[in-house]
């Protein structure tokens, strides 16, 4: 049996860093797991920007409920979860995703938490489990289930490379360029046709 394993940010909604950064107009913030390989920097790095400008986790909820999932996204789940287990694997919070969660029709989604003190002051993270996307995949394969998956960045490399077929979308020219041996979509439709044909091999 197939689980697809799916990243959220930039594969199925907007970044939410991006659109705080937009917003706030603090370009530092526009920084992302893209950009930067070693999530537990770029995080620490997002925390000290955040405490400077006196921001916290209310702030940036405010701009993620104005977040829609990108165009054809929702359709491409549905379609998706009707023909194959799926499991959004994110980097992301849970005090992030779930307004986009309801905005998808509830999918799965294991992600990770904030830790925030009485002021709602952002003060840390805590991962749900070391290199999560590719430990959950690991999991996934020794409980008996085939994997496949997708993502846009640096973090998704090591579940790509672990599942029996992965797949780049709307990835960087960069991480195209590096791993070529995986294939690369930017629409919908081709990342379904591809995954549809792993699971009908």
């Amino acid at each position: 049996m197939f689980i697809t394993c799916l990243d959220l940010e930039g594969v199925l909604v907007p970044e939410i860093w991006i659109a705080f950064a937009d917003k706030t107009g603090i370009p530092e913030l526009r920084r992302t797991t893209r950009d930067e390989p070693d999530y537990d920097k770029l995080m620490k790095f997002r925390i000290g920007i955040l405490k400077e400008h006196g921001l916290g986790l209310k702030e940036i909820q405010d701009t993620i409920a104005g977040i829609e999932p990108l165009d054809g996204a929702k359709e491409f789940l549905d379609e998706l979860r009707a023909i194959c287990q799926t499991i959004i694997i994110s980097d992301t919070f849970s005090q992030f995703a779930t307004p986009l969660m309801k905005k998808l029709g509830w999918p799965t989604i294991f992600c990770n938490s904030l830790e925030t003190n009485e002021k709602g002051e952002i003060t840390g993270y805590k991962m749900r489990c070391e290199k999560s996307k590719l430990t959950t995949v690991k999991a996934l394969q020794s409980i008996g289930f085939e994997t496949i998956a997708s993502g846009d960045s640096f973090n998704d490399l090591g579940m790509i490379q672990a599942s029996k077929a992965g797949f780049l979308f709307r990835s960087t020219e960069q991480i195209i360029k590096d791993y070529p041996q995986y294939p690369a979509f930017t629409e919908y439709k081709d990342l379904l046709n591809a995954i549809k044909e792993t699971i009908n091999r």
